[in-house]
């Protein structure tokens, strides 16, 4: 039988912490990601920005009238060939329509190089994407996470794994960024899959 993916990984952090063997052991292994190819992570990026700040099932209806908006085909060029209020019609608001917008811009000028972006350490990735308009940390750091695969991506403001942190290691509130930054630093090199977890524990009972 091949070795499950991160198998290494998960049984480090398990020997790291009983709290983390304990969510492993519940939920089994992460599913498998694989870095997406370069033709489709102005879609990915595009999609992150269309789930800032929203519940799952309302921004899946929003990106699926998003995808539909564009014949299927999320691309930069397909964005700066579809009008604004087109746009908007999905359900994106005015400052969403326009960081995508923007995100386009800057992909077709060639200032934001997405097909290059996965030689950047995790950083300079944050840094690179955040000149265009509304993506800020999160977007990058799920960026990150899901279309590059990186491994040791540790979302601090992400709510969602602030409160499953707190439910899982029993800290009685939501800690605050600043303090899961420093509660994040003994699952180093590994704590993407630690926020994988913290997602999964908000759901337990």
């Amino acid at each position: 039988m091949p070795t499950p993916p991160h198998a290494a990984a998960l049984a480090t952090l398990a020997e790291v912490d009983p709290v983390m063997a304990g969510l492993i052991d519940r939920h089994g292994p992460p599913p498998t990601r694989r870095r997406v190819p370069v033709d489709r992570r102005f879609g990915d990026l595009a999609r992150n920005i269309v789930y800032q700040q929203l519940a799952g099932k309302a921004a899946g209806s929003i990106h699926g009238r998003f995808v539909e908006a564009l014949g299927g085909e999320v691309s930069a060029e397909r964005v700066l060939a579809t009008p604004e209020p087109v746009l908007r019609a999905c359900g994106l608001s005015g400052a969403k329509t326009a960081s995508i917008v923007d995100l386009a811009d800057k992909v077709a000028s060639g200032e934001v190089a997405l097909d290059r972006i996965g030689r950047l350490s995790d950083a300079d990735v944050v840094a690179h994407l955040t000149v265009v308009r509304g993506i800020g940390p999160w977007t990058a750091q799920m960026f990150l996470m899901s279309t590059l695969s990186r491994l040791d991506v540790w979302p601090i403001g992400d709510y969602g794994v602030r409160a499953g942190f707190g439910r899982a290691w029993g800290l009685g509130e939501v800690p605050a960024p600043k303090e899961l930054d420093g509660l994040g630093e003994p699952f180093r090199p590994y704590r993407s899959l630690v926020a994988w977890y913290c997602w999964q524990a908000i759901d337990e009972r």
